[in-house]
């Protein structure tokens, strides 16, 4: 078995490249797949007769090659229909809470939106009352800016 693969080298390669392409579906990240062109690159230079030095040589290469100029475009392909999500604090931004304590006049109280309690101050300096439905419509670090709806 060993005398076999010593004698198809490519083979490795070859097996090598679809590990990666295995282990990239879990990441989705783009870099094994660049490997994995890498690696049949390697087997191809296997193939032709280049020695051991060659193969990891153009497995490098081509690697980076792939790294540095076919993956930022296939991001930018398999991206190109996405929407400019928000996310993170940003993504509440529009979305409707409820008052979970009162918002005093010119001073703070809290709101509660998709479980998390913001601490809240009104967009016109009014009191909004326990219960009320708010438009959140600004952040500043944690405490969100509100109107009334």
């Amino acid at each position: 078995m060993i005398a076999y693969f010593t004698a198809n080298v490519w083979l490795i390669w070859v097996l090598i490249s679809v590990l990666c392409l295995l282990i990239e579906l879990t990441s989705g990240d783009l870099y094994l797949l660049c490997v994995a062109i890498g690696g049949l690159c390697a087997a191809v230079a296997s193939a032709l007769g280049a020695n051991w030095v060659v193969q990891i040589l153009v497995l490098v290469v081509c690697s980076l090659l792939c790294i540095l100029f076919l993956r930022p475009v296939a991001l930018r392909w398999l991206h190109k229909n996405d929407v400019d999500a928000v996310s993170n604090a940003d993504a509440i931004l529009g979305r409707t809470g409820t008052v979970s304590e009162t918002i005093e006049a010119n001073g703070y109280g809290r709101v509660a939106l998709d479980g998390d309690d913001w601490k809240a101050q009104a967009a016109d300096a009014q009191q909004i009352a326990q219960g009320e439905k708010v438009k959140i419509v600004g952040r500043e670090s944690i405490i969100v800016t509100v109107e009334r709806i």
